[in-house]
């Protein structure tokens, strides 16, 4: 009766000390979503999970040799371990260093960039202490190991003050050009979402077989608001340019069925 009360005991001490700190540092979140919080409020969870097992261990006499034992022999144990787990402490000590540095945060916007090759693009929904969760932009999310997040090249939109995206759109070479340059530019103005449009200036940026690309940056406050506003303006784009007859070219295929005569041979 005594084991197991005292085995009560120490459980109810750990779930109360663990929800006391997570209420803390959900406060704090409630401020600041920085992921040092998020990797702090688990590191502590885990420590306090280790002291109390530890504390419970020293209570009876079996368990209170061989923890001592274990205690002894900390560094082989620490050796062996370290060995044995190698990448999953690469992962917790690479999750400390971008706890650290803070290379992005909670619900921010990130492209995940290694090898020249895009390995996760979307939101950054948590931070665990082995790896961080990345919501992606077509429903999925991607679990990137904290170390590969380390030793990628991390490109955060939200460390710029604006978004800038580019919008394209091919004209025929026997449209009029100026006309056209006209209409886009005041398209992208007149959306409620683009911002500094004073800086708002196409150009003909190159030509095709079909005829010339006129291409200008679309400014927004955040992401958001440039996925939505580049859309709005392609679809006003095309509604304008058909009313001002402005051509914007496609390719066409013309399949020719030619009649097919046949005789019977008697």
């Amino acid at each position: 009766m005594e084991l197991t009360v005292k085995i009560c005991t120490f459980v109810a001490v750990a779930l109360i000390l663990n929800y006391i700190v997570n209420l803390i540092f959900k406060f704090m979140s409630r401020k600041t979503k920085a992921i040092h919080l998020r990797f702090s409020n688990r590191a502590v969870n885990l420590i306090i999970d280790i002291i109390i097992v530890y504390s419970l261990a020293q209570q009876f006499e079996i368990t209170k040799d061989i923890s001592k034992v274990l205690l002894q022999s900390g560094s082989l144990i620490i050796a062996i371990a370290t060995f044995a787990a190698q990448q999953a402490l690469a992962n917790v000590i690479s999750g400390i260093s971008i706890s650290a540095s803070k290379p992005y945060n909670v619900d921010e916007k990130i492209r995940v960039i290694q090898g020249g090759t895009v390995i996760a693009e979307g939101i950054v929904k948590d931070v665990m202490m082995r790896h961080t969760v990345i919501y992606q932009f077509n429903g999925e999310s991607c679990i990137v190991p904290n170390s590969v997040m380390d030793a990628s090249v991390i490109i955060n939109a939200n460390y710029t003050e604006n978004v800038g995206n580019f919008v394209e759109v091919e004209i025929a070479y026997d449209a009029d050009i100026e006309k056209a340059i006209r209409v886009m530019r005041e398209v992208c103005v007149n959306n409620e979402m683009t911002l500094n449009t004073d800086r708002s200036i196409v150009t003909a940026s190159g030509y095709t077989q079909n005829g010339v690309i006129l291409k200008t940056t679309v400014w927004t406050e955040n992401l958001n608001d440039s996925f939505r506003a580049c859309s709005d303006i392609r679809i006003a784009l095309l509604k304008e340019f058909k009313k001002n007859n402005i051509e914007i070219p496609y390719q066409t295929v013309t399949i020719s069925n030619p009649q097919v005569s046949v005789r019977n041979v008697n």
